[in-house]
C-alpha cells in the first residue's frame, strides 16, 4: 500500500512539472507582482527574459538584476540588447515597480549603452550615442497604453538595438534589510508592421533665470510645427522643486487647445492626453512652466544639478509610418506675444497635500545630508572633467606636411582610422577673377583640375595612402566623411555638393546644378561645407557665400528643410540665425546639435538638428572679426579665425573651447611658419589637430601636451599638490608619470634615480655609523670637562670653542651639509616595503638632483608672429 501511495505521488509531481513546462507564454507576459519588493530569485523572467506570444509576437522582460542601492537618490541603469535583427514594434509596456522602493523608472532605446556592465550608476550615462525615451513611470503610475496599430520602431536599419533602464531609487529606507531590487519593465513587442508610428516631442527651456525670493516666474517655449500631421496621446512634465505647474497647448488659428496640465511635483509619469489633439503643418506648439523663487538666496538658472531647475514638456505622439520622425525637440521662443493670450488654467499652481510631496521626492531624515554629499560628487565630477581638458597645444615640429607641394588647401577630414583627408585646388586659384557679379564661374575654359584633389595622408609620417578627384572639380572647398568612409565634398565654382566612394571615379550622389548659382530648393550658390548626421544619414549643407542658409536633405538627397538668413554686418549685432557666410559645420551627434562658423560674424551658432532651431551663440573678443572653421571630438570644440583687420590688435591661431560652456581653455599658433590664412581645422579624441591653410598652401600638426597648475588633484593614483616650489613638482612628476614618452630613456632615468640614491643611502649610512662612537666619546670628555670646570673653575672661552665645534660635528651629523638622508628611498630600497608615507622626508638635495634630470620637461613657447596685412578672402 505505501509503495503505491508513493508511486501516485511521484506521477503527481511528474504531471505539475509537465503542466508547468507547457504553461502558455502569454500567461507569463500578463504575470504581474505589484509588491513593495522584489527579491533577485522572484524576478519575472530572470530565467526566461524572452518569451513567445505567438507567431510575430513576443515578450521582453527587462529588470535590474537584484541590486541593493547604497544611499537616497541613486540611479542605476541596465541594459538589454534586442533579441532580434530585424524591425519590430513595442506596442505596451508592463510595469513592475513599487513606489515603496523606486521613486521613477525610464526606459531609453539607443544603438551603444554607456556600460557593458551588468549594471552600472548612471552618473556615467545611459547611452553612448542619441537615445530616445520610450516609457517612463512613477509612484505606482497606471501603464501606458499605445493606441492600436501604434508602435515604437526598434531594430532593423532604422532602430535602436539596445534598451536601456534607468531607476532612480528616492528613499532607501526601505532597503534596511539588505534586500536586492528586480524593479523594471515587460515589453510587448511584435514584428507585424504597425501603420503608425510613435515617437517622442521635448519642449525645453534652455534660458530661464529665476530670481531669488520672486513670487511667480514664467518660461514659455513655442515652435512652429512644420513637418507631416501628428496625433497627441500622452504627455509627461518635468521641473525640480520650485516647478509649481507645467501646461501645453496647441495653438492654431489663435485658438488655444490644452495637451496636457499637471504639477511636476506628483509623479512624472505620461499620463493620457484627455481629449485627442492632432497638430499640422503651421500649428503652434506652446509650454508654460511656472516657478516660484521664493525661499532662495540666489538665482536659479536651467541646470542638471540639485540648485539647479528644468522646464520640460514632453508629448508622446504617433505619425503615419512613412513619414515618422522618432524624435523631435523645441528649445525656444519662437513667438513671445503669443502668451499674451494663453489660458489663465496654466498660471495657477496645482496644489498638493504635504505627503504627497514628502512621498513624491522621497524625503527622509538623509535628504540634507545626501543632498550634499550629491552636490560635493557632482562638483568633483566638474572639476574632474576641467582638468581632463587641462592640456595645451603645440605644433608637432617633427610633421612634415609643411613640405607638401599642394594647391590652395580648403579642406582636412579625419577618416575612421584617423588618417588625414586633404581637400585641395591643385593648380585652380580663386583670386577676383574667378566670378562674374551674378556668382557665376569665369573660369570654365581651364577645364576641371586634372591633380588628384582628395589625398589620403599617414597621420605621423605625411606619406601618401590614397589619392582620388582627378578631372572632377574646379574649385574645392569643404569636406567631411560619414561614418561608412563616404567623402562628401563641395565646389564653390560648381555650385554643387558630391558624395564620393573611397575607391569610386565617379559621384554616389551629386546635388545642386553645376554651375548655376540659385538660391531655391535645387540650386546652391557657392556652398562652404557639409555634414551627414552618424545617426539618421540627414545631409546638411553650408549654403554658402551668396546665401545664408543651411539647408537639410534626406539621406538620399531629398529637400527636407532650410533655415537661416542675411546679415549685413560683422560687427557683432547680428541675430541668432543670420548668417554672414555659414563657412564651416560641425556636427554634434552626442546632442543632436549642428554648430556652424558663422565667418564674417565672427561667431559660432549650434542648431538642434531636428528643427534648425537656434541654441546657442559662441562669441569672444578673441575671435576678432572673422571665425573660419570650426571642429568638434565629445566634450570640445575647435576653432580657427581669420586675420586682423588694420588697427585690431587680435592674432590668428587657433582656439580649444569647453563645448558645455565655450570657455576658451587654450589657444595655439604655429612654432615653424605662420598662419596666413588657415581655412580649416580637424580634430581627434586624442586632441590631435591639423589646421590647413589656403594662403600658406600648408597642412600644420598640433598635439597636446599636459600643462602641470597649481591645483590639487587625486585621480587614478596621481596625487600633485599646491606646492610652487619647483623641486617638489618635479618629484611629483617623477614619482607618478614622467612624460617621456621613450621607453629606454625613462628606464636610465629611473635607474640613474635610484642609483644616486642608493649611493647616498650607503654612504650616509656608513658615516652616521662611524661617527656615533664619536660623538659618545665627545659627551663623555664634555661631561668630564664640565665636571672640572664646576669643582676646580674653568675658562669660558674655551667652553664656548667646545660648543661651536660640538655644534658643527652635530649639523654635519643631521645632514644639514650637501648630503641627507631621504628615509623613502631608504625603505623603498627593500622590494616588498612600500613608500607610503615617506615621500614627504625628502631633502633638498635629491630634489636637485631631479632637476638636473628634467630640465627639458618644460618648454617656452614661442612669440606669436608678426601680423602680415590682411588678405582677401577665399
Amino acid at each position: 500500500m505505501a509503495g503505491l501511495f508513493n508511486n501516485l505521488l511521484v506521477l503527481f509531481f511528474v504531471f505539475q512539472s509537465i503542466c508547468l513546462g507547457f504553461r502558455s507564454p502569454l500567461s507569463v507576459f500578463k504575470r504581474y507582482k505589484d509588491t513593495s519588493r522584489s527579491f533577485s530569485s522572484e524576478c519575472l523572467g530572470s530565467d526566461q527574459p524572452v518569451v513567445s506570444l505567438g507567431l510575430s509576437d513576443f515578450a521582453l522582460d527587462i529588470r535590474m538584476p537584484g541590486v541593493t542601492p547604497k544611499q537616497s537618490d541613486t540611479y542605476l541603469c541596465m541594459s538589454v540588447p534586442l533579441p532580434v535583427d530585424d524591425e519590430a514594434y513595442v506596442v505596451d509596456f508592463k510595469p513592475h515597480a513599487s513606489m515603496d522602493t523606486v521613486h521613477h523608472m525610464l526606459l531609453f532605446g539607443c544603438n551603444e549603452p554607456s556600460s557593458t556592465e551588468n549594471y552600472w550608476d548612471c552618473d556615467e550615462g545611459t547611452c553612448k550615442d542619441k537615445s530616445n525615451i520610450l516609457y517612463a513611470w512613477a509612484r505606482n503610475a497606471p501603464p501606458t497604453r499605445l493606441p492600436k496599430g501604434v508602435g515604437f520602431r526598434v531594430g532593423g536599419e532604422t532602430g535602436g538595438r539596445f534598451f536601456v533602464l534607468q531607476v532612480h531609487y528616492g528613499d532607501i529606507s526601505a532597503f534596511r534589510d539588505k534586500h536586492k531590487d528586480c524593479s523594471g519593465v515587460t515589453l510587448h513587442l511584435t514584428h507585424q508592421k504597425q501603420p503608425l508610428i510613435a515617437g517622442m516631442y521635448l519642449m525645453m527651456s534652455v534660458n530661464t533665470v529665476i530670481p531669488p525670493g520672486e513670487k511667480v516666474v514664467d518660461a514659455d517655449i513655442a515652435c512652429h510645427y512644420k513637418r507631416f500631421p501628428m496625433h497627441l496621446f500622452a504627455y509627461r512634465v518635468h521641473t525640480h522643486r520650485l516647478g509649481k505647474v507645467v501646461s501645453g497647448y496647441r495653438v492654431r488659428n489663435g485658438q488655444w487647445t490644452l495637451i496636457g496640465r499637471q504639477s511636476p511635483q506628483l509623479p512624472q509619469a505620461f499620463y493620457p492626453v484627455e481629449h485627442p489633439v492632432d497638430v499640422s503643418y503651421d500649428d503652434t506648439l506652446a509650454a508654460r512652466c511656472v516657478f516660484s523663487g521664493e525661499g532662495r538666496t540666489t538665482e536659479t538658472h536651467i541646470g542638471g544639478t540639485a540648485n539647479d531647475e528644468m522646464c520640460n514638456f514632453y508629448i508622446m505622439y504617433y505619425m503615419e509610418a512613412k513619414h515618422a520622425v522618432s524624435y523631435m525637440t523645441c528649445t525656444q521662443n519662437a513667438n513671445p506675444e503669443l502668451f499674451r493670450n494663453i489660458p489663465q488654467e496654466a498660471n495657477i499652481p496645482i496644489q498638493i497635500m504635504s505627503d504627497m510631496l514628502k512621498m513624491t521626492h522621497g524625503h527622509h531624515e538623509e535628504t540634507k545630508d545626501s543632498d550634499k554629499s550629491s552636490l560635493l560628487q557632482q562638483a568633483k565630477k566638474e572639476e574632474e572633467e576641467i582638468l581632463e581638458q587641462n592640456f595645451h597645444i603645440e605644433e608637432a615640429v617633427e610633421w612634415p606636411g609643411l613640405d607638401l607641394k599642394l594647391g590652395q588647401i580648403s579642406g582636412l577630414a579625419l577618416d575612421a582610422e584617423n588618417n588625414l583627408v586633404i581637400f585641395h585646388r591643385g593648380d585652380h586659384v580663386w583670386d577676383e577673377n574667378s566670378f562674374d557679379n551674378t556668382f557665376v564661374y569665369q573660369q570654365r575654359g581651364l577645364g576641371p583640375i586634372e591633380q588628384s584633389t582628395i589625398l589620403v595622408l599617414h597621420p605621423s609620417n605625411a606619406k601618401l595612402l590614397h589619392s582620388l578627384g582627378k578631372s572632377l572639380f574646379y574649385l574645392p572647398h569643404g569636406l567631411s566623411i560619414d561614418k561608412n568612409g563616404n567623402y562628401w565634398v563641395t565646389d564653390v565654382a560648381l555650385h554643387q555638393v558630391f558624395k564620393l566612394g573611397p575607391d569610386k571615379k565617379e559621384p554616389l550622389l551629386t546635388l545642386g546644378v553645376a554651375l548655376q548659382p540659385g538660391s531655391d530648393k535645387n540650386h546652391f550658390c557657392q556652398p562652404t561645407d557639409v555634414a551627414v548626421d552618424p545617426n539618421t544619414s540627414s545631409i546638411y549643407v553650408s549654403d554658402g557665400y551668396c546665401n545664408s542658409r543651411i539647408i537639410q536633405f534626406s539621406p538620399n538627397g531629398l529637400y527636407v528643410m532650410q533655415w537661416g538668413e542675411g546679415t549685413e554686418t560683422s560687427l557683432g549685432r547680428a541675430k541668432p540665425g543670420q548668417f554672414h557666410i555659414p563657412h564651416s559645420l560641425a556636427l554634434i551627434p552626442d546632442f543632436s546639435q549642428l554648430c556652424v562658423a558663422d565667418r564674417e560674424n565672427g561667431r559660432i551658432q549650434c542648431f538642434r538638428l531636428e528643427t534648425g532651431e537656434f541654441i546657442r551663440e559662441i562669441k569672444h573678443k578673441s575671435f576678432g572679426r572673422e571665425l573660419f572653421a570650426v571642429s568638434y571630438v565629445p566634450g570640445l570644440l575647435f576653432a580657427v579665425n581669420g586675420m586682423p583687420y588694420p588697427g585690431e590688435a587680435e592674432p590668428v591661431q587657433g582656439f580649444v573651447m569647453n563645448f558645455s560652456t565655450g570657455e576658451i581653455i587654450d589657444t595655439f599658433i604655429p612654432l615653424r611658419k605662420s598662419f596666413e590664412m588657415p581655412h580649416d581645422v580637424v580634430a581627434s579624441e586624442d586632441k590631435t589637430v591639423f589646421v590647413g591653410d589656403v594662403h600658406a598652401r600648408a597642412v600644420w600638426k598640433f598635439a597636446s601636451t599636459e600643462k602641470m597648475e597649481h591645483r590639487s588633484v587625486k585621480k587614478a593614483g596621481i596625487e600633485v599638490q599646491d606646492i610652487k616650489e619647483s623641486g617638489t613638482i618635479v618629484e611629483g612628476r617623477l614619482k607618478n608619470n614622467p612624460e617621456s614618452t621613450d621607453p629606454v630613456k625613462k628606464q636610465e632615468k629611473q635607474h640613474l634615480v635610484q642609483q644616486h640614491t642608493s649611493t647616498g643611502i650607503s654612504f650616509v649610512l656608513i658615516t652616521t655609523l662611524l661617527i656615533i662612537p664619536v660623538v659618545v666619546l665627545l659627551a663623555i670628555l664634555l661631561f668630564i670637562r664640565w665636571r672640572k670646570t664646576a669643582v676646580y673653575g674653568g675658562n669660558r672661552d674655551g667652553e664656548h670653542k667646545l660648543d661651536s665645534s660640538s655644534g658643527r660635528i652635530l649639523g654635519r651629523v643631521r645632514g644639514k651639509g650637501s648630503g641627507g638622508l631621504n628615509l623613502g628611498n631608504f625603505f623603498a630600497s627593500h622590494k616588498s616595503y612600500s613608500r607610503k608615507g615617506f615621500d614627504r622626508v625628502s631633502t633638498e638635495g635629491s630634489d636637485q638632483e631631479k632637476d638636473e634630470d628634467e630640465d627639458t620637461d618644460s618648454e617656452e613657447e614661442c612669440s606669436a608672429p608678426q601680423t602680415p596685412p590682411a588678405p582677401s578672402s577665399s
